[in-house]
């Protein structure tokens, strides 16, 4: 990731959360319990809003974004570890977490496939998965405007795909998803799934809502 946008992301993320995002991620990691693991944690947006964690082991490939995520972990409710890793070689046993996070980081992980393997590998059988994703939307129009922005996104956003069918890919790695909800035409969802070990899991969700976010 380099180094200019991981320096300047907090500012330019800032009008989103405090308008809408901060909101939701509050409301999905209260649901985070036990022991957490988090993936692509950025500079520690998610921090401040795990209330239940026993732990937080975090991980960020990212050396600037590692730096910057490091103050906001000292000031937290739970005890946070930062690794540098990616989430596509995790450095833990299997079953080691009862809760795996991500949050707006399946869209830039290079393969993506390869992390929920090793996210479904890492998470106790029954444990929770939170995502809180953008995806490529169905509309004939915003679905070609994504295709089309996506190329130049990527080199400016530190390769942020903006068209990527992540729910489909959630569903197809074997991860049981189980809720839904949808926010701003679609484009974000949030994503709760549980871990399950043997075999795919090729239904569909259980559960589907429209978010909200006055």
């Amino acid at each position: 990731m380099g180094k200019w946008f991981a320096t300047f992301y907090d500012m330019w993320m800032g009008p989103l959360e405090r308008k809408a995002f901060g909101r939701i991620r509050k409301k999905l990691l209260v649901k985070a319990r036990g022991k957490v693991l988090e993936i692509g944690s950025g500079t520690g947006l998610n921090f401040p809003h795990y209330r239940h964690a026993v732990t937080v082991t975090a991980v960020e490939p990212d050396p600037t974004m590692v730096r910057l995520s490091e103050q906001r972990a000292k000031n937290t409710p739970v005890p946070i570890q930062i690794i540098t890793a990616g989430a596509e070689d995790l450095p833990f046993p299997d079953d080691s977490f009862d809760t795996v996070v991500g949050t707006l980081v399946l869209c830039t992980i290079p393969d993506p496939d390869k992390a929920l393997r090793e996210i479904r590998r890492v998470c106790r059988p029954g444990g929770r998965i939170l995502f809180f994703e953008h995806v490529r939307v169905t509309h004939p129009i915003l679905g070609r405007i994504q295709d089309w922005l996506t190329p130049v996104w990527k080199r400016f956003c530190d390769g942020c795909h903006l068209n990527r069918h992540t729910l489909e890919q959630i569903e197809r790695s074997g991860l049981h998803v189980i809720r839904v909800e949808r926010y701003f035409q679609d484009i974000f969802l949030v994503i709760e799934a549980a871990s399950q070990k043997k075999g795919p899991y090729n239904g569909r969700t259980s559960y589907e809502a429209k978010g909200s976010v006055e």
